[in-house]
């Protein structure tokens, strides 16, 4: 049986689609791109929701998409729009979509099915707009690090709180604390 480790080396994306390395991005952007600390991810376990982004170097597949745009995530101009979604959709019923696609990156909600270390498997749980160009859909198994995780739902914080010893709570307060400074 292969490891989620290598069943994500196996994992391809059609049109130069990945998924996001979330650390890497704050690194590159950390007043605007914000992911939970390590501290959280150790927690994060079967059956919690964690946002992931999928993306593609294209900007857009359209000619006529505007060069920047407004990001109400970062609250400022953006220059390759990504769409979201708020909840996963076993969670809120969500109302039907009618988004062209774009070639635009996506954040979307995932279930954890399994851990091992730092490697998931999940299931995708949300209608992805972009699914002809990746071909990622909801109720598809995606594999993926715990560097690729950009949010852990928030009906998840209590339980991953009370599941901590008091290093890792030390820990999540002091970093909380920097967050607010």
């Amino acid at each position: 049986m292969k490891s989620l480790k290598q069943q994500f080396d196996q994992q391809h994306f059609p049109n130069a689609y990945a998924l996001v390395d979330g650390v890497e991005m704050n690194a590159a952007n950390p007043d605007t791109f914000l992911v939970p600390h390590p501290v959280l991810k150790k927690h994060v376990g079967v059956g919690h929701f964690v946002e992931l982004r999928i993306d593609s170097p294209r900007v857009s597949v359209h000619q006529d998409a505007a060069v920047k745009c407004y990001c109400p995530s970062c609250n400022g101009e953006a220059t390759k729009p990504i769409l979201g979604h708020h909840h996963p959709a076993s969670l809120v019923p969500l109302p039907k979509q009618n988004v062209p696609s774009r070639g635009w990156g996506e954040d979307f909600w995932v279930k954890v099915t399994e851990r091992d270390g730092q490697w998931f498997q999940g299931v995708v749980d949300n209608p992805l707009v972009e699914a002809r160009l990746h071909e990622l859909r909801q109720g598809d198994a995606v594999y993926f690090h715990q560097d690729h995780i950009l949010a852990v739902h928030g009906i998840h914080r209590k339980e991953i709180v009370l599941g901590m010893d008091g290093h890792d709570l030390k820990t999540l307060a002091q970093w909380l604390g920097e967050q607010r400074g």
